[in-house]
Parts: structure tokens; sequence; C-alpha cells
């Protein structure tokens, strides 16, 4: 994973290197399709006013639905630094878990295991896992996450805590196969012991949510936008980030 200027210079200045999160995050859902396939591409970008700089991301996965319970999707991303060109980043491999029956109880659960191997080698891997929740409140949908983050094998200098992510969204349903709402993504700093507020990133804004039937069967193109703002000082000013998937 690469880094953007903004964290080397909290690294430089001996600050909590807390911004893990990308410009193409997204918020996982607890719920598996079995039997189905999909193609996926994220894309986001960000930008900082004070630097007038501008980071992109992006990634291309293929994920099944092999049991009832357990879906599973490899990606290759990519990231693009300020004045600099798209390059390739990382491959992930993502493994989601749904541990309830869809609308059998309150809240549908399941847990998410991400592990990423950056293509700098020198960075080790990363861990990624949590917590996923879904629950409704009259035509409102909610999803609630919680990501433990934790890089091993890193020669970068000073420690490397488990930290703690979040991923919030609210949907409501508009019309036939389109909803708006709200996404929210914010990193509080090693899990156990939060940063301070001005360290922590939190963005938040409006999002779109839609379905497009491709024929008969599975053929569909399911899609979800956002426009976030920062809502705390480290946070990029503003960003847009986009997800479709091919599914079949």
């Amino acid at each position: 994973m690469r880094f953007s200027s903004r964290l080397m210079a909290a690294v430089a200045l001996g600050l909590p290197a807390i911004c893990a999160a990308e410009p193409n995050d997204y918020v996982q859902v607890p719920n598996v399709e079995y039997g189905e396939r999909e193609i996926d591409f994220k894309y986001g970008t960000w930008r900082f006013d004070d630097t007038k700089e501008r980071e992109s991301a992006a990634s291309l996965g293929l994920g099944w639905g092999v049991t009832q319970w357990w879906f599973t999707e490899a990606y290759l991303k990519y990231h693009k630094e300020a004045g600099d060109r798209a390059r390739y980043d990382a491959f992930e491999w993502e493994n989601k878990f749904q541990l309830t029956e869809t609308n059998k109880y309150p809240v549908d659960v399941g847990f998410l295991v991400e592990v990423e191997v950056p293509r700098a080698r020198d960075e080790g891997y990363n861990l990624e896992m949590g917590p996923l929740f879904q629950f409704d409140t009259g035509a409102l949908r909610w999803n609630a996450n919680m990501i433990f983050q934790r890089s091993f094998s890193s020669r970068a200098e000073g420690d490397h805590p488990t930290l703690l992510n979040y991923q919030l969204q609210a949907a409501y349903h508009l019309v036939h196969n389109f909803d708006v709402g709200m996404q929210a993504f914010g990193e509080m700093g090693p899990w156990d012991h939060w940063a301070s507020s001005n360290e922590q990133v939190h963005r938040i804004g409006p999002a779109v949510f839609g379905k497009v039937k491709l024929g008969e069967g599975r053929q569909a193109i399911r899609y979800n936008a956002a426009w976030l703002f920062g809502a705390s000082k480290a946070a990029p000013d503003n960003g847009f980030r986009l997800q479709a998937e091919y599914e079949f």
C-alpha cells in the first residue's frame, strides 16, 4: 500500500500513522448470494485543500458465492499519487462469512477477513477483519461495521498497532431498484487507545444505490456512489467513490 504525502509527513513528525484508508473504500454488507459470480470495479479520489494534491485508487476483482454462507473475491489494486501515473499497488483476497440467516433475526450478522499483499514487499502484508451488521428501522436500511487492521512483517520503523476503522451506511428506498442515503468512513487509531480527535479521520456524505437488471436470471449491474466530505481535521476535504458490480 503506497502512502500519501500527508501520511509520510505524519510519520516524520512521530504522529500515529492512522490514515490507512483508501479513496475507493466501500461499505461491506453481511449477506451472501450462493452461486453468484461478479466482476467488481471500485474507484475513488480525494483531495486535501491545503496541499491541492489529489490522490486516486481503483481495484478490479472477481468474486464467487461458494456456499450459502461464504463469499470469496480476489482483487488487483491500483494507486495514483498526485503528479504520478497509476501503478499496480497490491493484491487482495477478501472472504465474507454470513453468520445469520437473512432477515431471520432483528440484525443480520457477518464477518469479514481480508489479506492484502502490497507490491512493495518491505511493507509486509496487511490483515483486516471484523464483524458486519445490517438492520432495518422503518424504510431505512442500516449497515454498521467494525474493521480491525494490522500490518505484519513490515520493515517500516515504529510500532504497528492494531487499528480500528468503521463503516456506516443508511439507505432509503426511493423507487424501484434505486435508493438514496449516506455513507461514512472513519479511522479511530489504535483499537485500545484511540488517537486524539484532531488525528482521527472521519468522512461522511450523501450516497446513491441502484441495480439494473440485464435480462433473465442473475445478470445485473449493481452500483453505489458517494460524495464524501472531511468531518475531522486530518481527513481529506472532499472525495468521490464509486462501486459497480456485474453480477451473473
